[in-house]
């Protein structure tokens, strides 16, 4: 994997860490769309979030769900522009409880910033449909 795009991995995840909205939009496209399950699930959302208003709903989103939320990514494996990352996610709320569980993340990036991303609550999923993509 290009450390370029490692980098760019480990730089996002810190950002969204520190919820600092301004470092994640300036390494995002503006046509970003983002489609977590979780927290998009426990706002009743369903459709994906999308551009610099998408991503600021989506951490107000995880500021109205979850007392603690923290994202740990461990392996990455690139293909081109396309990015599987392995994780885990740990997330803490009086309604939903505490939950530390595995995670995956497809990201596609272009001229290295995100264009899409997507959470799969198992990791085998995400592996098997970035194994399919091409």
């Amino acid at each position: 994997m290009p450390p370029s795009q490692l980098a760019l991995v480990r730089r996002l995840y810190e950002c969204f860490n520190r919820r600092d909205a301004a470092c994640i939009v300036e390494l995002c496209d503006a046509a970003m769309e983002f489609f977590p399950v979780v927290t998009a699930e426990a706002v009743g959302r369903d459709a994906p979030y999308r551009g610099e208003a998408g991503l600021r709903d989506y951490l107000a989103d995880i500021g109205g769900v979850w007392e603690e939320l923290q994202i740990s990514p461990a392996e990455v494996e690139a293909r081109g522009e396309r990015l599987l990352v392995r994780g885990r996610v740990y997330a803490r709320s009086r309604e939903l409880g505490i939950r530390d569980l595995p995670v995956a993340w497809i990201w596609q990036l272009r001229d290295g910033r995100f264009v899409r991303g997507e959470v799969f609550p198992d990791p085998e999923d995400a592996a098997e449909r970035f194994a399919r993509m091409a």
